[in-house]
């Protein structure tokens, strides 16, 4: 078996190797390398390396991609291997840009993470990253030759953000803009906290490298450098670490600017709200299509809240959002046809890099016929099938709420007990893991993966269908209602939706892991509430020991289908680890708070007439 392993992995990477060769020698026989210092308009220099074809018979558009994580590599005799959100449009014939934002890498200035809107600008001083890619794209225009007269800009992730930024604005000569899993909103669901509950794996890891300060312009050769730490076993480490304050003082101290703004700013004040550029997408021009993964850890929420932006702030504007199976980024790296241990039957990926992402840019920025696509399109996992809409959410949902019932069952009736509940200690010494197994770092694989090891444990409560006799399709965003009682005065709560596969459903051939099929717990949608926050963001609330008391939070869209056979499970704990941080279960500062002040706290969990909790679906008719 482990020779099967290997062989797999070595006949992968010699075709990897093969199509990359391939690429990167089609890419410098077809491509001139330019590297410039573009001037902004309060007299900073970004650093740009410009791809132009070769063949100047025929004129080109700009594409752009603005970036924190370098344009590398750098010299204007070393090229990247491939150009462009995929092959396909090096192929055709664009002139690729892509550009160090301020203050990164070897672009000049100062930097600063999801840098404010600056809505009123009063002298030049007054930059954003609107104001910086406007300047860009104008420089271009003037300056480049060979190039249309248009311009497009995407990104994925962080330039996914800086794609977004692009729009309120632009510059006239911007006609399409691909939004990629942008980061939108640090405080509320994207990368570092979700509903005011720190991502503590991800904020940490991430901010030990990035967040290291930058004297002055530096390849990745010269800087670089990481905050030095180990952990074979990330779980371990993060429990060893204790309390939150542990992070400053043995590893980052006053180095990592963001992470001390981070701990300092524990409520969604204005740091965090001048940060969101939602609020500015008005009077877009520009055709936007904004993409994402439902299986993606990092920016899920951010594609959301981006496309429902732009629907809500401009009725005219072309909008549309494409959503996949796909991990962070994975509609660019990978083909898309599984994920984990779940099949898809297609390389959805591939898919649409031809016939979505393509058409889309060479439609506007070379006038080729306008691809076919509807409002919102979605890869609906269960049926395994791309779904079209006219509006997201679809108009043709109905809201029906699962109850939670006596004996873990689930059932869309309400319940008949007077009184009912499941009781259970949460202990913040034995959090409860985000993923089975020994992890060096956090696993992009959790977002969809078997559930069997949590749904054993004494402090998850679980509660299912009986084996639906017909298919069940939701599409949209789920909501968690929960009736509860802490002896804590803080408590987080995270809600699980899960697709529980029918005993005798067959294993994946190859099978190589041996992984068990039947029965599988795949992971649908899981999401956290803090619970000091449950009634706002800006004015946290503890609870009040044994008081009964509502915690109701939205958690992602979905869009799946529980095929007949298969079983509908909710799973509810109070700890996500070390996904989130630990929640002390006391009301308190937790950035800064002691290991004293984290106590057990037995919770309550009601499921009876008066007090109902449950799970509200948005169920296709």
């Amino acid at each position: 078996m482990k020779r099967y392993v290997i062989l797999l992995f070595l006949t992968f990477t010699l075709q990897l190797k093969a199509q990359t060769d391939t690429d990167s020698a089609y890419v410098r026989d077809n491509y001139q390398k330019i590297e410039k210092y573009i001037t902004m308009r309060d007299g900073v220099r970004l650093f740009t390396s410009i791809y132009v074809p070769k063949d100047q018979s025929k004129k080109y558009p700009l594409l752009l991609n603005r970036t924190p994580y370098t344009v590398a590599p750098y010299g204007a005799d070393n090229y990247k291997k491939t150009l462009g959100p995929s092959m396909l449009f090096a192929r055709e014939g664009y002139i690729f840009v892509y550009q160090d934002v301020r203050g990164k890498w070897m672009s000049e200035g100062t930097y600063e993470d999801i840098r404010p809107h600056a809505a009123n600008r009063k002298s030049k001083k007054d930059i954003d990253e609107s104001t910086d890619t406007y300047d860009t794209i104008d420089w271009l225009i003037k300056n480049i030759k060979g190039n249309n007269g248009k311009a497009g800009i995407y990104g994925i992730s962080y330039p996914g953000f800086y794609s977004t930024a692009a729009l309120p604005g632009a510059h006239p000569a911007l006609k399409a803009a691909s939004p990629q899993a942008p980061v939108t909103d640090w405080f509320r669901g994207d990368d570092f906290h979700h509903n005011g509950a720190l991502f503590l794996s991800d904020g940490f890891s991430f901010y030990s490298s990035f967040g290291v300060p930058r004297p002055k312009p530096v390849t990745p050769e010269q800087g670089g450098k990481r905050v030095n730490y180990s952990a074979n076993d990330h779980y371990k480490f993060f429990l060893d670490l204790g309390p939150l304050k542990n992070v400053k003082t043995r590893y980052f101290g006053d180095s990592i600017r963001f992470w001390n703004d981070l701990v300092t700013h524990g409520t969604y004040d204005d740091f965090w709200k001048s940060r969101l550029i939602t609020p500015h997408l008005k009077k877009v021009h520009t055709a936007t299509l904004v993409v994402g993964g439902f299986f993606d850890a990092e920016d899920c929420y951010g594609a959301f809240a981006t496309y429902q932006a732009l629907e809500k702030q401009n009725k005219n504007n072309k909008n549309t959002l494409v959503m996949g199976p796909w991990f962070h980024g994975g509609w660019a790296r990978s083909a898309g046809d599984m994920f984990g241990d779940i099949k898809f039957g297609q390389a959805t990926s591939l898919w649409y890099q031809e016939k979505v992402e393509f058409p889309f840019f060479q439609h506007y920025l070379k006038g080729q016929p306008a691809p076919e696509l509807p409002e919102a399109l979605m890869f609906e996992t269960g049926s395994n099938q791309w779904k079209s809409y006219q509006t997201w959410p679809p108009k043709d949902i109905q809201e029906q709420k699962l109850y939670f019932q006596k004996g873990s069952k689930l059932a869309f009736s309400r319940p008949s007990e007077t009184e009912s509940y499941d009781e259970y200690i949460s202990d913040p010494s034995r959090p409860v893991p985000y993923t089975a197994g020994v992890h060096a770092q956090r696993t992009r694989e959790y977002m969809i993966a078997d559930q069997r090891f949590a749904s054993r444990r004494p402090d998850v409560m679980v509660y299912q269908t009986e084996a639906l006799t017909a298919d069940v399709t939701l599409a949209g965003p789920v909501i968690a209602d929960l009736v509860i009682a802490t002896t804590g005065t803080d408590a987080d709560f995270v809600v699980k939706l899960i697709d529980v596969f029918p005993d005798d459903y067959p294993n994946n051939q190859p099978n190589p892991a041996n992984v068990q099929m039947g029965g599988y717990q795949m992971l649908v949608r899981g999401e956290v509430m803090r619970g000091k926050f449950r009634n706002s963001f800006e004015k946290p609330e503890p609870f009040i020991p044994g008081e009964i008391t509502t915690v109701k939070y939205t958690l992602p869209d979905v869009a799946h289908t529980f095929k007949a056979g298969h079983r509908i499970m909710v799973q509810v704990q109070n700890s996500w680890f070390p996904l989130v941080d630990r929640n002390p279960q006391t009301f308190t500062d937790i950035y800064h708070a002691d290991e004293k002040d984290f106590q057990k706290a037995t919770q309550r969990i009601y499921h009876d007439t008066t007090n109902a909790s449950g799970i509200i679906l948005p169920v296709v008719k």
